[in-house]
């Protein structure tokens, strides 16, 4: 099932249709729209207990160390008529950063990087979404950190939808995106005496959301 994109009708014999009424359908989607997609459309809170939001960084040139945040909140709201108006927000608690280390948590926390107890949260804010591919969107918006606001895009891919074992309505996303941090201000590092940084300045962020349904308003 495709969140982003609409399938393609076939003819009795199992052939896709023509191009250009798909491409009618595609320029057209009120004109036939996807049930299942419309059912999705709502407002949905994401559940941390069931999702995650870390990141990968490379170490001393060799290695990778990852972390995750374990305090954030966020909203989606899906639609399922016009993917285009779907929208994300999220604020991640910065001073819930985790990457096994208390040390290295401790320096990550203080101004030489993230500067938690200054600028306690970074947040997203999306400012568009569009389908890529069946079952795959790209989301932009603005990703606020140590006071520095700028765009950052997301590709994600949809993982469908289900009511789980409580009565819940879920969709899942797993996605990541790339980032210099020193575009917003994290330039800490160390020489090494065999050359290269300490830290390098690409960080992948990755992303993997669990959001339940709002219930419907009395």
């Amino acid at each position: 099932m495709a969140l982003f994109n609409r399938k393609r009708t076939a003819d009795t014999a199992g052939n896709t249709a023509p191009a250009a009424t798909a491409a009618v359908l595609d320029a057209d989607p009120a004109l036939d729209p996807d049930p299942v997609l419309v059912a999705l459309t709502g407002d949905y809170t994401i559940d941390p207990a069931h999702s995650s939001i870390g990141f990968t960084v490379r170490h001393a040139m060799v290695t990778n160390v990852r972390g995750s945040f374990g305090a954030y909140e966020g909203t989606l709201h899906l639609d399922g008529t016009d993917p285009s108006r779907s929208t994300a927000s999220l604020d991640v608690q910065i001073a819930s950063i985790d990457t096994g280390i208390a040390d290295r948590d401790g320096h990550l926390r203080s101004a030489d990087f993230f500067d938690a107890e200054s600028f306690p949260l970074m947040t997203f804010r999306s400012t568009a979404a569009e389908s890529v591919s069946r079952e795959r969107c790209r989301i932009t918006g603005d990703l606020t950190l140590r006071d520095v606001t700028k765009p950052l895009t997301i590709d994600l891919e949809f993982h469908g939808s289900a009511t789980d074992v409580y009565g819940a309505e879920r969709v899942g996303f797993e996605g990541s995106a790339e980032i210099l941090r020193s575009d917003w201000g994290l330039t800490w590092n160390a020489a090494l005496e065999t050359g290269g940084v300490m830290v390098s300045d690409k960080v992948k962020l990755i992303f993997d959301i669990s959001a339940v349904k709002a219930a419907p308003q009395a």
